[in-house]
Order: structure tokens, then sequence, then C-alpha cells
């Protein structure tokens, strides 16, 4: 019988992540709106980080990619109201 250690994520990106998002609901009035729509709809805040830390790094790696600068109203966009 063979016993493997299963690495589930990278500690070290988890715990940048965990601080950039915390930093980025200050600086950033995007970041923040999505944190707060997160949380409004059920998250806790970790998740909530967390699905913004995961939003955050995709835009990072678009960036990257398609070599444009980051813009903070393309990365976030106003929502728009939904009609009820």
């Amino acid at each position: 019988m063979i016993v493997h250690h299963r690495k589930v994520k990278n500690q070290r990106l988890a715990a940048v992540g965990y601080v950039w998002s915390f930093a980025a609901l200050s600086g950033s009035r995007g970041a923040r709106g999505h944190y707060d729509r997160r949380r409004s709809i059920g998250d806790r805040h970790t998740a909530a980080l967390r699905n913004l830390f995961n939003r955050l790094l995709g835009q990072l790696h678009h960036c990257l990619i398609t070599r444009q600068t980051y813009d903070e109203d393309t990365a976030f966009p106003t929502p728009l109201p939904v009609s009820a």
C-alpha cells in the first residue's frame, strides 16, 4: 500500500492572493463592488476574497497574454441594474 501526499493548493500563492485581494478592497472601487456583491449573495468574507483573487488573477493573466495595461473600468464594468 502506498500513501501519497495530495497538494490541494499552493499555500504561498493563496497567502499572496489573500493579501492582494484585501489590499484591493481599499484601493479599487471595482474590487470593493465585486467583493460587496459576493457578500450580498451569501459568500463569507474568505470566500468573497478568494473569488476576488480569482478575478484579479484572471485579469493579470489577460493583461500579460494580450500585452495590455490594466484598466479598472474594463476589469470591473459597472453592472447593469436588474429590472424586475
